[in-house]
């Protein structure tokens, strides 16, 4: 049987943290020919995890560009992918999730009939505006795909209530997989900052906010009730990496700069982050991933939205959807933090995403549709 040539194409932080577990199984086989691109649609984050994963990506488009916009980046993706797939000729193009990166790939792979293989496929909350653009990014690669990895089967029923049935593979998520490489006993941090943070004796809380629809006055929101739970409890502090966006970064540092126990850090390369949350108490986010990733290590997640497509974590109990107005922020932190046994009951809760081998279970997917080219 001759080799698949399989192109994995990405261009965020988030997706290089859930593909590189999966490149590197992909670089296994014998039967596997892995090819890597990256966009570039984030830069200096996508860089420290790829240098942390030690990969070299095959082709780097590095489409980044100061206030790029959706319209900017999709029609650059498309224009050099149109030029490189002749070169690569690749049987399969794999994409992650729901960025701007993935869709347009996507997209690009189907201008040249190029089958798609769609990792962390049927998720949805079913509103094309929230998230955005991210809902209506994978809706459209569903339309595309040809193979779906499917982290649970609350996705697979999702992509079969639009009429998609075949090929739909149940995986987990293969952020699961990655904590193999990154996290680790007696761990140093690499981040300054994070050396000087006093962990013992406190309840540490990690807080991440960045969503585009979170911008202005949820965010503000969110900042405040931050504020009020750390006024309000001597033993919590809180550890913010701020998002490189200007209009997140003006908003949480007008709000929670110079403030006691409040620690307003750069972004964590993917080593830092999954070690330091293993060592929180608490998480309070809007992203995606660290709904997934909380409840590997038993911790509680509030989820900082009005609304999620990871609706597995609600149902398992690991996560609460807190909403983003100031009350509901404040209410539901504050009595995670009061009440002993329902955070127990949350950080108890079956880890709904899978066992660590979703990367494994992907590439035997793979390898057997391939047997038919």
């Amino acid at each position: 049987m001759k080799k698949i040539r399989v192109l994995s194409i990405f261009g965020t932080r988030p997706e290089a943290i859930k593909m590189c577990p999966l490149i590197k199984e992909l670089n296994k086989y014998d039967k596997i020919e892995s090819v890597v691109c990256v966009t570039g649609q984030h830069r200096q984050m996508l860089d420290q995890v790829l240098m942390n994963f030690e990969i070299m990506p095959d082709y780097d488009l590095n489409l980044m560009k100061e206030q790029q916009s959706l319209t900017s980046i999709t029609a650059s993706i498309l224009l050099e992918l149109e030029k490189l797939f002749p070169e690569i000729n690749p049987d399969l193009v794999l994409v992650h999730g729901d960025t701007t990166t993935s869709a347009t790939a996507a997209l690009a792979a189907y201008y040249q009939q190029i089958p798609v293989g769609h990792v962390e496929a049927g998720l949805r909350t079913h509103n094309i505006y929230s998230p955005f653009p991210e809902e209506m990014n994978r809706k459209i690669i569903s339309q595309i795909a040809e193979l779906f990895f499917c982290p649970t089967e609350s996705n697979k029923k999702n992509l079969e209530r639009e009429n998609i049935y075949k090929n739909i593979y149940i995986t987990g998520n293969t952020v699961i997989d990655a904590f193999k490489y990154t996290v680790k006993k007696q761990y140093k941090f690499k981040n300054e900052s994070l050396r000087k943070i006093e962990f013992d004796g406190f309840r540490v809380i990690l807080m991440t906010a960045h969503r585009r629809e979170n911008v202005g006055k949820p965010l503000e929101n969110i900042c405040r009730a931050a504020k009020r739970i750390v006024d309000e409890n001597q033993d919590i502090q809180i550890i913010c990496p701020v998002h490189l966006n200007p209009s997140v970064r003006d908003t949480i540092v007008s709000i929670l700069e110079n403030q006691e126990r409040i620690h307003l850090i750069e972004p964590l390369d993917v080593d830092d982050m999954h070690n330091v949350m293993a060592r929180s108490y608490l998480i309070m986010t809007d992203s995606g991933g660290l709904q997934e990733e909380g409840p590997y290590f038993g911790i509680p997640v509030v989820v900082l939205r009005t609304e999620t497509e990871r609706l597995e974590a609600i149902e398992a109990g690991t996560a609460k959807l807190a909403g983003v107005c100031e009350e509901a922020v404040y209410s539901m932190v504050r009595q995670l933090l009061n009440n002993r046994k329902e955070y127990r009951k949350m950080a108890q809760a079956v880890n709904p995403y899978g066992d660590g081998h979703a990367s494994k279970k992907i590439v035997e997917a793979i390898i057997k549709w391939g047997q038919v080219l």
